[in-house]
């Protein structure tokens, strides 16, 4: 007669016959997860300088997203892109992580962001 086996979390259950029956216990199999590494980013002058944008406009296909921003200058009624970011739709969930916990840590330090 060929035993009956299952498992179930970390044990398996053997019925050999009707008098005589096992259980094997394994050990529960901690892993060990690393930090993550740390990435160090560079930018080249012109980059630090930074671009200042007062407009996102936000697009999105089924595997990636469009960050566009521009300046929108007083009284005018039009604009143009001066960046455009195109992500994955995981680093975008990231940024949008990030981004909420930046906004978190600035108004526990300054009050909150009026409307």
């Amino acid at each position: 007669m060929k035993p009956f086996k299952f498992s179930k979390k970390n044990r398996e259950y053997i019925k050999w016959d009707k008098n005589h029956k096992e259980v094997r216990i394994f050990p529960k199999v901690k892993t060990v997860q690393e930090p993550p590494a740390q990435v160090q980013i560079e930018a080249d002058e012109n980059t630090a300088q930074g671009v200042y944008s007062n407009l996102a406009v936000v697009s999105n296909t089924e595997t990636e997203f469009v960050f566009n921003f521009a300046f929108l200058a007083p009284g005018r009624p039009n604009s143009t892109v001066l960046t455009r970011i195109i992500s994955s739709d995981i680093h975008a969930r990231r940024f949008c992580a990030a981004l909420r916990e930046n906004i978190k840590n600035y108004e526990a330090r300054f009050g909150p962001i009026k409307d």
